[in-house]
């Protein structure tokens, strides 16, 4: 649970009860994704900690990137990056824990690249399921693109402006389809079709 005091709580669901609060961040948490036993936490203070939950000194890296809050995080499936979305307009990735080295508890990274083709607030991230490095990211109001980019390399693959906000995207896991959710102005929800993006 990320919460606006600025700790990030974990729970046992099970017992209904606070595992433990980990602290590291001045302002609200409002993004939140785990890679396996590491909980990375996005916040209005514009930085990224990554938790290991195993161990008592959990913030193992953190990650300096967007100049405004971080509103949107999803790590790969494979956990080899984590992507971020952030109020600045700006989609960093960053290299997963594997690529930080051994030792880098408690160190500053940097992102992989820094990518400022939104021109809004970027929320809505997510990994292809069936492509390696494909990462869909949607851009709010002043934006209102899907954008489709190989994620190693930094590039764009594809753009496609839907006429307003982009709020949520989910990769359908069996077929070659893009879901996307939609706020101001038509509030729907649309079937996109991979790669045409045609909906």
């Amino acid at each position: 649970v990320g919460t606006a005091s600025a700790d990030v709580q974990l729970w046992d669901c099970e017992r209904m009860r606070q595992v433990r609060s980990m602290k590291g961040h001045s302002a609200r948490v409002g993004a939140l994704d785990w890679n396996a036993h590491t909980v990375s936490s996005g916040s209005r203070d514009t930085t990224i900690i990554n938790h290991d939950v195993r161990i008592r000194e959990h913030a193992i890296a953190t990650l300096v990137g967007h100049t405004q809050e971080v509103c949107g995080l999803k790590w790969s499936p494979d956990g080899a990056y984590l992507a971020s979305g952030g109020n600045d307009n700006a989609l960093c990735i960053w290299d997963g824990p594997s690529s930080m080295g051994a030792g880098a508890s408690g160190r500053t990274v940097a992102p992989k690249f820094t990518l400022t083709d939104h021109q809004a607030a970027v929320k809505a991230l997510a990994w292809c399921p069936w492509q390696s490095g494909v990462l869909a990211t949607g851009g709010g109001t002043a934006d209102r693109c899907i954008k489709v980019w190989n994620a190693p390399l930094g590039s764009l693959l594809n753009s496609v402006d839907t006429g307003s906000q982009v709020c949520s995207l989910l990769w359908n896991p069996h077929e070659r389809e893009l879901l996307s959710s939609h706020g101001f102005s038509r509030n729907e929800l649309t079937l996109w079709r991979f790669p045409t993006m045609t909906g």
